[in-house]
């Protein structure tokens, strides 16, 4: 009962905008006043810092801060013109663009958010001024935007991995496969709204130009290379991706290009920050939620009554991706993934379940649920930058969460595009 009214009293607090971190922390701290001595309660702050010290999610503000040094250094621009040459002579090209773009920025800050804030001050008015509905433009930015929680680096996936103890290297090994279905759905799409609207194409195609911008962008996309050649290789471990990736990035930004200095530096850094240490203060205080769920046995108490319904594991995942569905929709993708990962993970590990594909699966239900109101934080932004209401750019967007769930339910039904990537590349 104490549980029920621990979660209960979580989901209140955060349906009335006191922040997660703060929700969470409350929650934990009372559930173990009430159920053991207060002597106990000393665990919670315990819990709380060993949660924080985990070394893998040294990873998160290092490619937060590389994500930010690319917008500030000119990395972005060189980027989009380089696939602008490429695809840009396809009708409804540049909505394409705004796909392949999104999927290296994908590979480079791991945060969606943070792409659909770069890439969509740029490629949103870019598309209205030629001739695509606001609505169509905000949809398409803020649904590839997304990719970059399933294309390694991805930010959930490292939460996700330092809580369960799995692999971050084979998480975002796995990914690329996740990744790649999504991506290609999404062109499909584009094409599909460039035909029915009769979109324009950019240019036409030239080797020429192709070259041009692509020696200017060399250099840019050497960061992509750089962060997932070396986990894949074993070179180095995703938190010393990270780190080659603020390296190159501020090589790139000061050196080559030179359109980084002190004072965009500065203000890239405060950004990584702020972004940083909300997600490090749910991380931390998600430990002792996890703690006091442990102590109740929830997790056990969960898997029976999901046991009791059916234990083949199909109707286990699809029941768990209603359930995380659901949850999407009302958290942000940290806070989900902190709530659920404690409760699921001995039912995952009972039924035989590959903690990598669930890991995917998860992320994949985190990317849903950035565009599905009412929170959808990527799907706001996009709206915003784009000036249209939610709803309306969600009409447009409907299609392309459509692709995100098929994406989802191949990785769901076929477990071998997880683990196959894995075998092959890992």
């Amino acid at each position: 009962m104490i549980s029920f009214l621990v979660l209960l009293g979580l989901v209140l607090l955060a349906m009335i905008n006191v922040p997660i971190a703060v929700a969470i922390g409350v929650v934990s701290l009372l559930g173990m006043w009430a159920t053991s001595s207060f002597d106990s309660v000393y665990n919670v702050a315990l819990s709380v810092f060993d949660g924080a010290s985990n070394f893998s999610l040294l990873a998160i503000p290092l490619f937060v801060l590389a994500g930010a040094l690319m917008n500030s250094g000119g990395i972005s621009v060189r980027l989009i013109n380089f696939v602008n040459a490429l695809i840009g002579f396809v009708r409804g090209g540049l909505s394409m663009v705004t796909v392949g773009v999104s999927m290296i920025f994908a590979e480079i800050s791991g945060s969606s958010v943070a792409d659909v804030a770069a890439l969509g001050s740029i490629l949103i008015p870019a598309m209205k001024k030629r001739g695509y509905k606001g609505t169509l433009a905000a949809a398409v930015t803020s649904s590839s935007a997304s990719l970059a929680v399933i294309i390694p680096p991805s930010l959930p996936m490292i939460i996700y991995g330092a809580m369960a103890d799995v692999s971050i290297s084979k998480l975002f090994i796995a990914g690329l496969a996740a990744g790649g279905i999504a991506s290609l759905g999404m062109f499909i799409l584009c094409y599909y709204y460039a035909v029915k609207y009769n979109l324009p194409r950019e240019e036409s195609f030239s080797l020429r130009n192709v070259w041009k911008t692509f020696k200017q962008a060399i250099w840019a996309l050497t960061l992509p290379i750089v962060i997932l050649g070396s986990i894949i290789s074993g070179f180095a471990t995703a938190t010393e991706a990270a780190g080659l990736a603020v390296l190159l990035a501020l090589i790139i930004g000061f050196f080559i290009y030179k359109e980084l200095n002190l004072s965009s530096l500065r203000k890239a850094i405060v950004e990584s920050v702020n972004g940083t240490a909300v997600v490090m203060l749910l991380v931390s205080t998600s430990a002792a939620l996890g703690l006091f769920l442990t102590e109740q046995q929830v997790p056990q108490q969960m898997a029976s009554a999901i046991l009791s319904v059916s234990d083949n594991k199909y109707v286990v995942l699809m029941m768990l991706n209603i359930m995380l569905f659901i949850i999407g929709m009302f958290l942000h993708g940290a806070a989900a993934i902190i709530l659920v990962v404690p409760i699921v993970m001995p039912l995952i590990s009972q039924l035989g379940i590959d903690p990598i594909q669930f890991g995917i699966i998860l992320t994949l239900n985190i990317a849903v649920g950035q565009q599905t109101p009412p929170v959808a934080s990527v799907l706001i932004t996009a709206s915003s930058i784009a000036k249209r209401d939610i709803w309306s750019v969600t009409k447009d967007n409907v299609l392309f969460i459509g692709v995100l769930f098929i994406t989802l339910l191949a990785v769901t039904y076929i477990p071998a595009l997880t683990g196959g990537v894995v075998s092959w590349l890992g």
